[in-house]
């Protein structure tokens, strides 16, 4: 883990352990000791305890009196959770994106995803391929310009990121086969102005990825 660059920052401490996570350095269901993170990244415990902070608003981290503070070990019933609410959002984003994007905006969204499929040809690693995964969808908020949306979307983001993550790592063949056509139908629906369409677009966007990671965490790939 690497260590943060000044002391008693908070959120630095946070985005090192969510680093961590992210990385598999730290797995589910693993202690998160002030003492030996404080140690590790070189800051106070108070900023640590303060980061720890952040990541159980993200989902990330849960924390149990008494017990201290563990990272989230996610069941089934967490991925249909964390992908009924994406759902929720993501119709509501693409609805509003659609209302209100300039036409640049849509190139924007058709430029990240000819990278996306840039990097699957190239053969690219997974965090490499979710961070453009993610970057369309971040996009998408922001076209739509509703702050509340956007930290609606900030509250389970990291959670969808861990979840799409693991769907990669699981079945990366699977991912790779629909990701950039769901996106490129995604634009395709933008430009038609929000429908019912893109509504329903959206949102199998979705349960395509809470349907095949389901699967695979119920009978992982050997």
């Amino acid at each position: 883990m690497r260590r943060a660059r000044r002391r008693g920052l908070a959120h630095e401490a946070a985005d090192r352990v969510r680093d961590a996570i992210f990385e598999g350095l730290v797995p589910p269901g693993a202690a998160l000791r002030e003492v030996e993170l404080a140690t590790a990244l070189d800051v106070s415990r108070g900023s640590v305890r303060e980061g720890l902070a952040v990541l159980e608003r993200e989902g990330l981290v849960r924390s149990e009196w008494h017990r201290g503070a563990r990272v989230i070990d996610m069941g089934p019933a967490d991925v249909d959770e964390v992908y009924t609410v994406r759902a929720a959002l993501e119709c509501l984003a693409t609805g509003t994106a659609a209302e209100r994007a300039a036409p640049g905006h849509l190139e924007e969204l058709s430029v990240l995803t000819d990278a996306l499929e840039r990097a699957l040809d190239a053969g690219a690693d997974s965090p490499a391929l979710l961070s453009l995964d993610m970057a369309f969808h971040d996009r998408v908020y922001e076209i739509a310009g509703n702050s509340r949306l956007t930290q609606a979307w900030h509250g389970v983001r990291s959670q969808v990121y861990l979840l799409q993550l693991t769907r990669i790592r699981l079945g990366h063949d699977q991912y790779r086969s629909v990701v950039v056509k769901e996106h490129r139908r995604l634009v395709s629906m933008l430009e038609r102005g929000a429908t019912p369409a893109l509504a329903e677009a959206a949102r199998e966007h979705v349960d395509s990825a809470r349907r095949a990671l389901a699967r695979m965490l119920a009978d992982p790939p050997r």
